[in-house]
């Protein structure tokens, strides 16, 4: 039963991405990523630091030890960010950034496969801590998938927009952020099979799973919503941002009273 809920969650957090993507415009799109990187800082934030730290330090594992781990996965994840195989950037035209005319096209054109590559290990890297969640305890993997979900949606959307400005068909863009996504599903189940038989290892998986949302959000989420703002836009994010840790707390409350 545990892998199926591996299964469904990954294909979910890899595929309803890419479903919200093509029944959207880009226009609308564009206007839609805003409010989700506010969303998705919130559940990202909230998940880590309410939910999966915890489980992980009311382990038996050494709190040194998992403190160490922490430092690690935060500065891999920098250098994997640094080497362009952990992509997180959510750029598209008209979002506020100071690029120069058609700055997405000539990014897409420079790097439009690394960005799928990158993707697609970010997806696979999704999976695997997807597992590690469901195989410690049902509820963490769901509050850990709907964290996961939250930033793929906006992630992907705006790898759609720089796919479409670089000159794909729209059918293309969506077919290679579809591919991209399923990696997310076979790191979810080589993650159920390699780490069955180690459940010692799970504290500190949990600890690289939190370091992980940890810096999506605040190496890239929120030095997005730093901008010069009016007081309407700045409630809004927020709200948004406030929605995003409602959503973890209702999630884990629902669960509690099953």
């Amino acid at each position: 039963m545990t892998l199926l809920y591996i299964v469904v969650a990954t294909l979910v957090g890899g595929l309803l991405s890419v479903l919200v993507a093509a029944s959207l415009t880009v226009a609308l799109l564009g206007r839609v990523v805003k409010g989700l990187v506010s969303l998705s800082a919130g559940v990202l934030l909230g998940t880590a630091l309410l939910h999966v730290l915890p489980e992980a330090f009311e382990s038996r594992a050494d709190t040194h030890e998992l403190f160490l781990t922490l430092l690690g996965g935060l500065l891999f994840f920098w250098l994997l960010e640094k080497a362009e195989l952990y992509r997180h950037e959510h750029h598209h035209e008209g979002d506020g950034h100071d690029h120069h005319s058609h700055f997405d096209m000539q990014q897409a054109g420079r790097g439009g496969v690394s960005v799928l590559v990158g993707d697609s290990i970010h997806n696979f890297c999704d999976g695997v801590i997807i597992a590690a969640a469901f195989l410690t305890d049902t509820q963490l993997g769901v509050v850990t998938a709907l964290a996961i979900v939250a930033h793929e949606i906006p992630q992907e959307a705006g790898d759609y927009i720089v796919l479409l400005n670089a000159g794909f068909s729209r059918g293309r863009a969506l077919l290679y952020n579809a591919l991209s996504g399923l990696a997310a599903v076979v790191g979810g189940v080589l993650g159920y099979f390699a780490m069955g038989p180690w459940q010692s290892l799970f504290p500190y998986l949990l600890v690289i799973a939190s370091s992980s949302f940890i810096y999506i959000a605040v190496a890239d989420l929120l030095p997005q919503l730093q901008q010069r703002l009016s007081w309407r836009q700045t409630l809004s994010q927020i709200a948004f941002l406030g929605l995003g840790l409602a959503l973890v707390g209702g999630v884990s409350a629902l669960q509690r009273g099953h």
